[in-house]
Order: structure tokens, then sequence, then C-alpha cells
């Protein structure tokens, strides 16, 4: 791509994930985060919308703040598919010259986002936790070109050890891939109208356009740990998969729901739906009980944005304590049935 043509590049488009013509949630997420990038670049947010008969969905974006949506409606685009899928986001971004293009990372971004960024020749920065405009290079550097008015993506580098922050300033669009829970939705717009366009590239089946036999929806009763306002964390500390019951009483007193550290899943105590962390989800409820959690930088990146975090841990020097609210040292054995009972008390004084 010669840098002359650069400028040709517009607008801030986030990918709307749909299955089943339900919109994924993070599709939101990355409208609320496209809004701030879009302010300080004065120019608009556009959400591209692929699948079959979905152009009803629209609204939806609009009042999760896409000024604009961009609809590929096309038989060949009912499930998921990387060829059809790659085909249509691609040939929008050739014609459409998106300035930035954001990708949730779920099973189907973190499939569609770099297979997209190879055929339009640009770079992709994946999970990232911060997206601002600014500089680049940050700091300016003598006899360096610094470039303003880049997107700066953020991520954990090196396991979570260092953050290193990204850009892309010789090619177009810059693309990021974000997990679910990191970004902000906005408060929807009630009644807000998307101005639609339509857009069909043309679809020609080939050989890389896989034949979907069969789809089976494994049934889950687990609940969505993202969704909860009270999450009862528990790792390697709690010691085994017999012992989560007090963290499962204690979340029932307070109608909260059992999370858990990489440890737990690794050790077979709990599915990795409830796994909360760099590997795991990213979660900000009320509150969050971390409970034999040390606090290792891979387990905090995913929580540390609830509002309030309490831990219990026997290390007075488990790194956890430093991002707690509220610290108790002790054993966990003996300190959770009481907070339990203390709690079951107030609730029954209170009634």
């Amino acid at each position: 791509m010669n840098k002359m043509g650069l400028e040709e590049y517009k607008g801030v488009f986030v990918f709307a994930q749909q299955v089943d013509n339900t919109l994924d949630g993070v599709a939101f997420e990355l409208l609320g985060k496209g809004k701030d990038l879009a302010k300080d670049l004065n120019t608009e947010v556009t959400a591209v919308l692929l699948g079959s008969d979905v152009k009803g969905l629209a609204d939806q974006l609009a009042e999760y703040g896409a000024d604009k949506v961009i609809v590929v409606d096309d038989p060949e685009l009912k499930e998921y598919r990387t060829e059809p899928y790659a085909h249509a986001l691609a040939s929008v971004i050739n014609k459409y010259k998106p300035e930035i293009m954001l990708v949730g990372a779920t099973a189907i971004g973190r499939d569609l986002g770099p297979t997209v960024s190879a055929r339009v020749k640009t770079g992709l920065t994946a999970d990232c936790t911060v997206l601002e405009i600014g500089d680049f290079p940050i700091n300016a550097v003598a006899g360096q070109e610094q470039k303003h008015n880049q997107l700066l993506m953020t991520r954990p580098a090196f396991g979570g050890n260092t953050i290193a922050t990204i850009a892309c300033p010789d090619n177009r669009p810059q693309m990021a891939t974000v997990r679910p829970g990191v970004m902000q939705k906005i408060a929807p717009i009630a009644g807000a109208k998307a101005v639609v366009e339509e857009y069909n590239p043309g679809f020609t089946p080939d050989n890389r356009y896989v034949e979907i036999l069969n789809i089976v929806k494994a049934v889950k009763n687990t609940a969505n740990i993202m969704d909860a306002k009270i999450l009862v964390s528990g790792g390697r500390g709690v010691g085994s998969k017999e012992n989560f019951k007090l963290l499962e009483d204690l979340a029932e007193v307070l109608g909260g729901t059992v999370s858990c550290s990489r440890a737990v899943v690794e050790n077979g105590w709990l599915p990795v739906d409830l796994q909360v962390g760099q590997t795991g989800k990213t979660v900000r409820p009320q509150i969050y009980f971390a409970i034999g959690i040390s606090g290792a930088i891979q387990h905090v990146a995913g929580m540390e944005d609830s509002d309030l975090i309490v831990a219990i841990n026997k290390d007075a020097e488990a790194p956890i304590f430093d991002v707690a609210d509220y610290g108790l040292v002790g054993d966990l054995n003996k300190i959770v049935p009481a907070l339990t009972k203390a709690l079951k008390e107030e609730i029954a004084a209170a009634k």
C-alpha cells in the first residue's frame, strides 16, 4: 500500500457478530469504544453486519452507537464459515476504506480477524485491553517522523508480564481484536434508527467453502460469570473440588455466582466457563471475592475492574492484596463459613 493512499481511509468500523440472528454482546462493547475513538478522530462509527436475513438487527446497532450500518446479506453467510465471511469483510474494507477495524476476540473473530488482515495487507493486534488515539512513536525520536492520530493498541505480552503498546502507522486499516467484557457499551439510545447501506460483493462458492454437515449446540447450565453482579471466586488455595461447597454456600447467601482461577480448571475442579483471567473471561462485578487466589497478573487482568474486591488468603504477601479493597489474612476454611453464617444472620435480621 503506498503511503499516499493512507488519507483515503476514514472512519471507525466494527464487525457486528451475530449468530442465529442474535447479536453478540461484544458488538455493542466495541461500538461503545468505537464512539470514543471516532470522537477523537472527528469521524463516525459504522457497524458491519454479515449474515442472511439480518437487516432487522440494524436498529439495535444504532441504539448502541452505530451511526451507519453496512449490511452484507446473502444465503452464503447464514452460518459462519471462514471463506465467505472473510471475502465479505475484506470486500467491505476494500470498498469503504475504514481507518480502524475492530473485531471481537470470540471464536469467530479470532478466525476472521487474522484472515481478513492478511487479505487486505495490514497488521492486526490481538487481545487488546486498551485502545486510544495518540502519537506514534509515543515519545518523539530524533530523526524519525512522529505521526499523529494513530490507533495505539495496548495488550499484555510475554505471558502478561509486560504491557506492549503497538501501532500500525504505515498500513490501513488499523485492526485490533478485543475480548468480550473488556470495553464498556453505552446506555442504549432509545428509538435510534440506523442509516443502512446494503452491499453485496457476490459469492462464488469454491473449494474453500466448507460444507457444514451438522451443528451441535452444547447444552450448558453454567451461569455466565460475565453477567454476575457478585462473584465468589476460588483458586488453588481452596484445596479441592469438594471444598468449593464453602464458596457455593457463600455465593448462595449473597445471590452470587461461583467463579475460579486457571489452576482450578487445570485441576479439573470446575469447568473452563467459570474461569476468570487472561486465558478465561474478563469480569467486572460489583463485588469480587478472591478466595485462595494468589493474584497472578494473568488473573488480575480479568477482574481488576470489579467495583469492590475482597481477598481472603493465608499468605499475607500474596499479590492479590495489592488490588484488593479489603483483605483478610487467614484460613479460608474458618473465614468463609463464619462469613456465610454472619451474612445469613444479617439478612434474616433485616427481613
